[in-house]
């Protein structure tokens, strides 16, 4: 059985992963014309996610590119001392199992560990899809049996075939912008930055990388008028929001409008009825992304994919019977996904003093409780905290030998 995947970022590899040892014949589609190498913005991975990673026989590489920042250093805004959050101990309270790694040092991970055996076509992108035939932008039309979009918030596959992004797509209230940056503070295991109001600022590196990340979140009143690709007037945006800040964020403004790495888009969350119609669907981000930086995508889109794979194996190649099994096992976690991720983005961007006084001092006070106790915390009363680690990962069996999907 043939499978057509848009997108080779993060679910795109490891779906691929998973379909060619369940004896599937994936390729996989990615308009870049090369896989990505600028480091991209660090994500965290939990523990289904690591789990899945761990299956894949990819733990040890995607543990030694961890960006290994240790601590938060953020000074409220108006103020001149500086508190300290140990993020191990912050993150050992969400989940058992926890790792952050550059965006791009994951996907080159899991593009290494499926290149060998797995068609991987750049600088190229799906125009149809029709009931098998697939036409592209650059390359002659091929026939398919099944097409999954793993794609992205901004998916062409679910533009295609469920329509517009308008339709699907809502805002939560937030923006967010990082750019890369000189690391002219020497950071390798901190990030440092300010919050207050509406705001806020964060500069972090990794061991491993000479640059950094200049991080802008914030929540204006309304939402912003600009095109998604259209950077200029995005970096004229987050000036207007940032100018008049204190501590290094003039610097960090003036880099970000020389930086030729920049990444702007609304915390917007992606809902749908259903991820499936025919012989396609979505994985990840394309499908049901809670927010970018708000929700755990980055471990929703490395789970769904194993799951997607999975209940395609244990259906024999059935879509119909698999695509329904698939979202009903991923559906809860979206949910909660989604509900933490409109929490998250008020929390983290709070909307007034007392407010930040209390997210700063409040993610102190967690740090210093006994990991046991704030991770149980979290299950019993977080807010959908721990949905990560109460998430049972399915285990799927392998196909017999010598036996290929119908």
């Amino acid at each position: 059985m043939k499978i057509l995947i848009s997108g080779a970022s993060v679910s795109g590899p490891v779906l691929a992963y998973w379909l060619r040892r369940y004896g599937f014949t994936p390729t996989v589609v990615e308009k870049a014309p090369a896989l990505r190498k600028s480091g991209g913005h660090a994500v965290d991975l939990f523990k289904p996610a690591m789990d899945v990673v761990e299956r894949m026989g990819v733990l040890e590489p995607v543990m030694a590119r961890k960006t290994g920042t240790e601590w938060l250093t953020f000074l409220r805004e108006g103020t001149t001392r500086p508190v300290d959050i140990h993020i191990g101990r912050l993150m050992g309270g969400i989940s058992a199992r926890h790792v952050e790694i550059m965006r791009d040092d994951l996907s080159e991970v899991l593009h290494e560990a499926t290149r060998d055996d797995v068609e991987y076509v750049f600088d190229d992108s799906i125009t149809s899809v029709g009931e098998r035939e697939v036409t592209f932008e650059r390359g002659a039309p091929r026939e398919f049996d099944l097409v999954v979009g793993a794609d992205g918030l901004h998916s062409n596959v679910r533009r295609l075939v469920f329509g517009e992004e308008s339709r699907f797509a809502h805002w939560i209230g937030a923006y967010i912008a990082v750019a890369t940056v000189p690391n002219h503070l020497g950071l390798s295991d901190r990030m440092i930055g300010l919050t207050g109001p509406g705001k806020l600022v964060g500069l972090y590196s990794a061991r491993h990388m000479d640059d950094a990340r200049a991080f802008f979140m914030w929540r204006p009143a309304r939402r912003l008028d600009y095109h998604h690709r259209d950077t200029a007037r995005q970096k004229e945006l987050l000036r207007e929001h940032f100018t008049g800040l204190g501590w290094e964020v003039p610097r960090l403004l003036d880099e970000a409008d020389a930086a030729e790495v920049f990444y702007f888009d609304s915390v917007t969350q992606l809902r749908m009825d259903t991820w499936s119609r025919g012989r396609v669907t979505l994985v990840g981000d394309a499908g049901y992304c809670p927010g970018p930086a708000v929700g755990g995508s980055t471990s929703i889109a490395v789970v769904g994919a194993y799951v997607l794979a999975g209940e395609l194996a244990a259906a024999g190649g059935d879509h119909v019977r698999a695509f329904a099994s698939y979202e009903r096992v991923m559906a809860d976690y979206v949910r909660r996904s989604r509900e933490f991720a409109v929490s998250a983005a008020r929390r983290l961007v709070p909307s007034g003093r007392a407010q930040t006084w209390a997210l700063v001092n409040g993610a102190r006070l967690f740090t210093r409780l006994p990991t046991g106790l704030a991770r149980a915390m979290t299950r019993r009363g977080g807010g959908n905290l721990g949905m990560h680690d109460t998430f049972e990962l399915p285990g799927y069996p392998a196909l017999t030998p010598g036996r290929r999907p119908a």
